[in-house]
């Protein structure tokens, strides 16, 4: 809701520039303004709705295609779309019918123009999506040139039996799975505050920066609502996949050395005590069949709902790691004992 109540109101205050820059300014009457405003608040919301249909689950055909076939095809669509709105709103706000001149002369314009800003803003989402939004930041900001220290919180997650299900499945089909289980639960963990780190494999790497904001309860809370959103969309699992795919996870909090490093393909990089516990506690949930392993270093940050069973299990040596550390199993109190 929000995003779209932004660009309503740039798309308001670019139909008033483009009033002042381009028509006569024998018509800079407050009417002409406000028409102008909502011009180009009706041209911004179309070209919105167009964008949330390519993002959806409905138009997942269209990601099967290679990237320059993608955004030609979102680009032509958004400039249909635009030039409608366009055309429609000139008619309803100026209450004059559209003319043969003007459509000669003015929609070719709005075509051409909107098909190439479609390319510019699509082309420059998906470098987004590709590298993610706060990495591409950090990178043009230079924050990682150097290492810096940043207190942070991981998540690892790990599709339980992966390695049976790609015995079983293949390496494309699990690939497929892993494909769509991922896009399911990236609007989760974006919508917890977290951000992911980087897919390897069969796992995901989530992590957060340590504020005052910052609670465990955040963090945990990711995890159960990552379940959440796989049994939303059991049925859809079962049908094409004959199963309901189920995660485990490991979380810790520390300190973290970030940094940017490669050459020929820059990256940011993790590294320290923290990503290997994390990833340790992962690896444990397997030996010892829990779903959900965390630090008290984590639930240090805040205390867990009262709807989770937090479950000490003392000082735990994880592999590759001589001082042992305190873990914790976490699940959720079952309803009868709510």
């Amino acid at each position: 809701m929000a995003p779209t109540i932004v660009l309503a109101g740039i798309g308001l205050l670019a139909g008033g520039v483009y009033r002042y820059i381009v028509d006569d300014p024998g018509e800079a009457t407050l009417a002409n303004y406000l028409r102008s405003g909502l011009h180009g608040m009706g041209v911004a919301l179309a070209a919105w709705a167009v964008h949330l249909h390519f993002t959806s689950r409905s138009s997942a055909w269209v990601t099967k295609w290679p990237l320059v076939g993608e955004l030609l095809v979102k680009s032509a669509v958004m400039a249909i779309v635009v030039a409608a709105a366009a055309i429609g709103l000139q008619a309803a706000l100026y209450g004059h019918r559209i003319d043969a001149a003007w459509l000669a002369a003015g929609l070719p314009r709005i075509v051409g123009v909107a098909f190439l800003m479609s390319m510019l803003i699509s082309s420059a989402y998906e470098l987004i999506r590709l590298i993610g939004g706060r990495v591409l930041l950090s990178v043009v900001l230079g924050r990682y040139r150097r290492p810096t220290r940043e207190e942070r919180a991981l998540l690892f997650l790990d599709l339980v039996g992966s390695t049976s299900l790609a015995e079983s499945m293949g390496e494309l089909r699990i690939q497929e799975l892993l494909t769509r289980v991922f896009f399911d639960i990236d609007e989760v963990i974006l919508a917890h505050g977290g951000e992911v780190h980087a897919y390897v494999g069969d796992e995901v790497i989530v992590t957060w920066r340590v504020t005052a904001n910052l609670s465990a309860r955040r963090c945990i809370g990711c995890f159960f609502a990552i379940q959440d959103r796989i049994v939303d969309h059991a049925d859809f699992y079962v049908r094409e996949f004959g199963i309901v795919p189920r995660f485990r996870g490991g979380m810790h909090a520390g300190s973290v050395a970030i940094s940017e490093c490669g050459a020929s393909r820059r990256q940011i990089a993790y590294f320290g005590d923290t990503v290997n516990v994390a990833a340790r506690l992962q690896e444990h949930c397997k030996e010892i069949d829990r779903p959900l392993l965390v630090s008290a270093d984590l639930l240090r940050l805040a205390n867990p709902t009262a709807d989770l069973v937090v479950e000490p299990l003392g000082p735990t040596r994880l592999r590759g790691r001589r001082a042992p550390i305190d873990v914790l199993a976490v699940e959720r109190r079952p309803l009868t004992d709510a």
